[in-house]
C-alpha cells in the first residue's frame, strides 16, 4: 500500500506565495511561486489587501504543483506559515469585515477613551505609560472600533492571515502559538492568551470569544475538508499541522538553534535572532515571540527595510546590470557581487545609517536613513557595498543588544533571506560580525521550517530539535578575514554608533520643519 511521505508547506509572504514540496531530508523537491496584486493604499498610512485573494492564490499554487507531476497522493502532512501581523476581522459566517491589514499598515487609533484609572496609574508606577499607550495606538481592533464603529460590532473573530487560511482549509478556528504576533492581548511570556483579568483586554476593542483556539507549533491544527479538497486538490483528510509565523520558520528553517548560534535574515525585514528558555525582551518593552521550538523564545532586533534597500538601489542605479542578466539568463545579484568586489571595505569612507524604515522602540519614529562621507570618488559601487555594510552594521548592534540582555555569547551566524544568496553580503557579514557565516542548503528556509513541524507530527522525528538537525544543512560557509574585520571594527565603534545620536536632533527638527511623516 502507498504510504505518503512528502511535505507541503505554503509559505506566504508580502508579495508572493510560494507551494513548496520537501522530502524528509529537507530536500526541495517542488515549487510554485505566484506573485500577488500590488497591496493597496487607498489612503496614506493604509496598507490592505483582499483577504480571499490569498486563498484563491493558495488554490491555484497547489493546482498547478499537481500540473507539474507532484502526486497530491503523497502529501502526508501539510502547514502553512505567513507574514506576521496581518490581521483580519471576521463575521459570525466567518467572512472578512474588511480588507486584511497588513503588517506594515500605519494608521494610528487616536482619541480613544482613558483607560480604568487604576490601569493607568499601575503603568506610571512602572513606567510604561507611554509604551501602553502606543500599544493601544498601533492596534487596528481599536482603529477600527473608533472608525467604523458598526463594522467592529459585527466582528465574530479576529485572527492573523495563518488562521483565516487555517480556517479555509479545516473550518476550524485554530491557529499557532508561535504565529500570535502583534497588537493583540497575548501573553508573550506565558504563549498563551492573556489571562481575562490583563490589562489588555481593556486596551484593546477584543473579547476572548473572539480569538482562536491555540496549539503548539507540531501540533494538530485540523484535517483538510472535503470543499478545501476540491478547490486546491489536496486529498481530504490530510492534517494540516501548527508551525508558526514567517520569521520563526525561517529562524529553524536555516539551522539556527543552540545556545551560541543567531539567525539572521537578509530579507525585505532584515532581523537577527537568537533563541532561548527563557523569557528576556531585546529591547526594552518589545516581547520575546514564540518560537517553533515548542517552550522556547525568540530574541529579536529588526531593520524594518534591510534588504528592500538593495531592491531600492536595483532600481535606482541597477538598470545596467538588470538588462544584462536579462540578455544573458544570469542572476543580477551575481553582477552585483562584481560591483562589490571593486571596491574596499568602508566604501572609500560611506557610511550607512539603515534606517529606511523607522522602528517602534529603537530608533523611534523619527528615525530616517542617512548616507555621509561622499567625495568626487564615490560610484554606484560604493554606495551599493555601503549599503550592505549598513545593513550589517545595524544588525550587529542588533546581536549586542540581545547578547547583553540574554546573557549569552554568540560564536555563530546562519543567514538566510533571499540576500543571503549573495556571496558578497555573506563575506561582509562574516567580516563585521567577526564570526563564521553560514547559508543553508535551500533559500526556502521559512517553508523549511513547517515542513520540520509536520516531519515532528508525523514522528519521522522524535523532537523539533531533531528534524532541524537532520532536515537543515549547510551550503557554504564564509570566514571572516582579519584585515577586513579589524577595518570593521574601528568604522563600526568609532562611526557607525556615533551616527544616530549625532544625526537624530536633525531628524525632529527635518520633520517638523518639512512636514515629513514618521
Amino acid at each position: 500500500m502507498h504510504s505518503p511521505d512528502k511535505i507541503l508547506s505554503i509559505d506566504v509572504g508580502t508579495q508572493s506565495l510560494r507551494a513548496l514540496v520537501f522530502d524528509r531530508d529537507g530536500r526541495l523537491l517542488n515549487k510554485v511561486q505566484l506573485h500577488y496584486p500590488p497591496y493597496q493604499q487607498p489612503q496614506p498610512g493604509y496598507c490592505v489587501h483582499d483577504a480571499q485573494m490569498f486563498w484563491q492564490s493558495l488554490q491555484n499554487a497547489c493546482q498547478q504543483l499537481w500540473q507539474q507531476g507532484t502526486d497530491s497522493a503523497d502529501i502526508a502532512a501539510m502547514s502553512v506559515t505567513t507574514q506576521r501581523g496581518s490581521l483580519v476581522p471576521l463575521d459570525i459566517e466567518h467572512q472578512p469585515l474588511s480588507p486584511l491589514c497588513l503588517w506594515m499598515d500605519q494608521r494610528k487609533a487616536d482619541g480613544l477613551p482613558p483607560m480604568p484609572w487604576w490601569w493607568r496609574w499601575a503603568f506610571t508606577l512602572r513606567g510604561v505609560r507611554s509604551a501602553v499607550t502606543g500599544f493601544r495606538r498601533n492596534a487596528f481592533s481599536n482603529w477600527l472600533a473608533l472608525n467604523h464603529p458598526e463594522t467592529s460590532k459585527k466582528v465574530a473573530s479576529w485572527v492573523f492571515l495563518s488562521g483565516y487560511l487555517h480556517l479555509c482549509l479545516t473550518a476550524k478556528r485554530v491557529d499557532s502559538v508561535a504565529s500570535q504576533v502583534g497588537y493583540i492581548p497575548f501573553d508573550f511570556r506565558q504563549q498563551r492568551w492573556a489571562h481575562k483579568w490583563s490589562w489588555k483586554w481593556s486596551a484593546l476593542t477584543m473579547r476572548p470569544e473572539q480569538m482562536p483556539d491555540l496549539v503548539a507549533p507540531g501540533d494538530l491544527i485540523g484535517a483538510i475538508t472535503d470543499k478545501a479538497s476540491e478547490l486546491t486538490g489536496i486529498p481530504a483528510g490530510v492534517p494540516v499541522v501548527a508551525s508558526g509565523a514567517d520569521k520563526a520558520c525561517e529562524v529553524i528553517g536555516s539551522g539556527g538553534q543552540g545556545s551560541d548560534v543567531a539567525s539572521l535574515s537578509f530579507g525585505t525585514s532584515a532581523s537577527v535572532n537568537v533563541c532561548g528558555d527563557q523569557y528576556r525582551e531585546s529591547v526594552a518593552h518589545m516581547p520575546a515571540y514564540p518560537s517553533v521550538i515548542p517552550g522556547q523564545f525568540c530574541y529579536e532586533v529588526m531593520l524594518n527595510r534591510g534588504f528592500w534597500m538593495v531592491s531600492w538601489f536595483k532600481q535606482q542605479f541597477g538598470l545596467e546590470e538588470v538588462l544584462k542578466a536579462e540578455e544573458t539568463d544570469g542572476h543580477v545579484e551575481a553582477l552585483f557581487d562584481a560591483l562589490v568586489d571593486k571596491v574596499p571595505p568602508g566604501s572609500m569612507g560611506l557610511m550607512l545609517q539603515p534606517y529606511w524604515g523607522a522602528g517602534i522602540r529603537e530608533p523611534g519614529p523619527e528615525a530616517k536613513g542617512a548616507i555621509i562621507g561622499f567625495g568626487d570618488i564615490h560610484k554606484r559601487e560604493h554606495i551599493y557595498r555601503a549599503i550592505l555594510e549598513g545593513i550589517s552594521f545595524g544588525l550587529k548592534e542588533g546581536l549586542q543588544k540581545i547578547e547583553k540582555r540574554s546573557r549569552r555569547k554568540i560564536n555563530r551566524l546562519y543567514i538566510s533571506g533571499g540576500g543571503s544568496q549573495s556571496d558578497a553580503a555573506m563575506q561582509i557579514a562574516a567580516d563585521i560580525f567577526g564570526l563564521p557565516a553560514h547559508r543553508p542548503h535551500t533559500n526556502e528556509t521559512s517553508g523549511l521550517g513547517a515542513a520540520m513541524a509536520c516531519a515532528t507530527h508525523l514522528n519521522w522525528y522524535p523532537s523539533m530539535r531533531d528534524a532541524v538537525e537532520k532536515m537543515s544543512h549547510v551550503d557554504a560557509v564564509f570566514q571572516p578575514n582579519p584585515v577586513n574585520q579589524q577595518v570593521y571594527q574601528r568604522l563600526y565603534r568609532e562611526v557607525y554608533q556615533q551616527m544616530y545620536p549625532k544625526l537624530q536632533p536633525l531628524y525632529r527638527t527635518i520633520r517638523d520643519i518639512t512636514g515629513y511623516p514618521d
